[in-house]
């Protein structure tokens, strides 16, 4: 669950509920109380209505709360979820991640498959098994269903109670506070308060699903425990205003022990692992969180010890920062040099060049990456941006490309609508900006602009673009009758 601020924990509980993201109180029993069921299946699959809700909280929340926007940083985020979801009984479910511009240590589960997490906890977790844990622990959330199962429980029916909830928490997340909460809490008192009788069990679900996830995608379950170690220690330093992640997610003893047993017990088949890899994405979360004092950033790294080439990195990023570019791109060239299987190493050289408007420097190097790795998202977007400069027709194709292969992807649309006017096709122009408007939130504007979009396509007389407005005028119109439950 993620809110911005301390709460009081009971509020902090109820508002974690609404994500699966679940609260627990101190236990006053031993985990076999709860007659925990072992792992044998996850529950019913998600409805269509759910998944819905989860993709327009998701629109909601880009609308209002601080997004990190980081390509490079995303994409890792993506392959780690995309690594653990074939293990984390999740069946057919769609996940799409999002990622907040926020300091403070926290994850989330939004049902329908939205995984969330702050740039804090790459601060937190210092190797990159501490940070699997904490998402493959929301991914079983998501894969028992956690929310809905609990909410059923209190009601016949948990959508209007999943919409009322994720609505308090979006309020919250958005700088609400206390409304947000009052929302959340509001009508559904007594659901929570059936709710929390099963909080517990449903963090050790979670705990347990987790654990065999990382064991089976190849990581070490001991990280899981270790993160949880680090954490007890951290709540019982800051007392009563730890971070918002262990106001929803206490680390008691007995879920400490349980977690221990169940990882002692489990093998790694194949090992992986990537430190060096993980460190570089800390080098660029901590330089985002301490985006005013960047040597700060450098210095917090090597004082936790990252491996040598992500020392090198953070140096090369804040040499560019400075405006030093050949001094970063020749550090950057060598880094891939050594590591010739980090994509991120020579993406993050173009994006480099891009920053500097060294336009054609960054095209070549975009291009050069993508004939090794056809799909990778951040080069394609560098490459994108880059063109709009030299060549916007190549762009308006190339983003064609990449917004039919992430239509989720709002960055894409809202480059894509430039490519497209400066290219004459302003009929599509007018149809991204509407997919943009829609994906952050703004159906209702989204829904003007593709009257826009009609209007300039039949002024094009472009057939295409005509038929293709008009199918996406009736799912604008579902999307906003999922905005409305919030």
């Amino acid at each position: 669950m993620l809110h911005f601020r301390p709460v009081h924990t009971r509020w902090a509980c109820a508002l974690a509920l609404s994500l699966g993201a679940l609260c627990v109180s101190p236990p006053s029993h031993s985990y076999d109380d709860y007659q925990l069921p072992s792992l044998g299946g996850a529950s019913a699959s998600v409805s269509n209505e759910e998944f819905r809700l989860g993709r327009a909280w998701l629109r909601q929340f880009r609308a209002q709360a601080p997004q990190w926007q980081d390509p490079i940083v995303s994409d890792y985020l993506g392959s780690l979820v995309a690594r653990l979801a074939p293990y984390s009984q999740l069946g057919s479910l769609q996940t799409t991640t999002v990622m907040v511009d926020n300091r403070s240590l926290n994850a989330f589960a939004v049902p329908g498959g939205v995984v969330g997490i702050n740039s804090g906890l790459f601060a937190f977790a210092e190797d990159e098994g501490a940070f699997v844990s904490v998402i493959a622990h929301e991914l079983g959330h998501l894969s028992q269903r956690h929310y809905a199962r609990g909410s059923a429980r209190a009601e016949q029916t948990q959508l209007p109670a999943m919409a009322a909830m994720l609505a308090g928490m979006l309020i919250a997340a958005s700088g609400g506070g206390d409304a947000g909460i009052a929302t959340a809490m509001g009508s559904q008192a007594a659901l929570i308060q059936d709710q929390l009788a099963y909080s517990r069990r449903f963090e050790q679900e979670a705990d347990r699903i987790g654990l065999q996830a990382m064991a089976e995608a190849g990581y070490d379950p001991e990280a899981m425990v270790r993160m949880f170690d680090t954490m007890q220690r951290l709540s019982r330093l800051q007392g009563g205003t730890p971070p918002e992640f262990l106001l929803t997610h206490p680390v008691s003893d007995s879920r400490l022990s349980d977690a221990q047993a169940r990882a002692s017990q489990l093998s790694v088949a194949s090992r992986y692992t990537s430190d060096t890899l993980y460190d570089m994405m800390r080098a660029r979360a901590l330089l985002s969180i301490y985006r005013n004092t960047p040597q700060q950033a450098a210095s917090r790294l090597a004082q936790e010890e990252a491996e040598e080439p992500a020392l090198r990195y953070i140096d090369a990023l804040i040499a560019a920062q400075n405006g030093q570019t050949d001094r970063a791109l020749q550090a950057l060239d060598q880094l891939a040099n050594e590591l010739p299987d980090y994509g991120m190493l020579p993406a993050t050289a173009a994006n480099v060049a891009l920053e500097a408007q060294r336009y054609d420097d960054a095209i070549n190097r975009s291009q050069r990456l993508l004939r090794l790795m056809p799909s990778y998202l951040p080069a394609q977007l560098t490459l994108a941006e880059a063109q709009l400069q030299r060549d916007p027709e190549a762009a308006y194709n190339l983003l064609r490309n990449i917004t039919a292969q992430h239509p989720e992807n709002p960055q894409g649309f809202n480059l894509l609508a430039e490519a497209a006017g400066r290219s004459g096709f302003n009929g599509w122009g007018h149809l991204a900006r509407a997919e943009h408007l829609q994906l952050t939130g703004r159906v209702d504007r989204g829904i003007r602009q593709l009257s826009i979009a009609k209007d300039a396509a039949q002024q094009e007389n472009d057939t295409q673009a005509l038929a293709r407005i008009e199918q996406r005028r009736e799912a604008f119109l579902e999307y906003r009758e999922a905005l409305e439950r919030f």
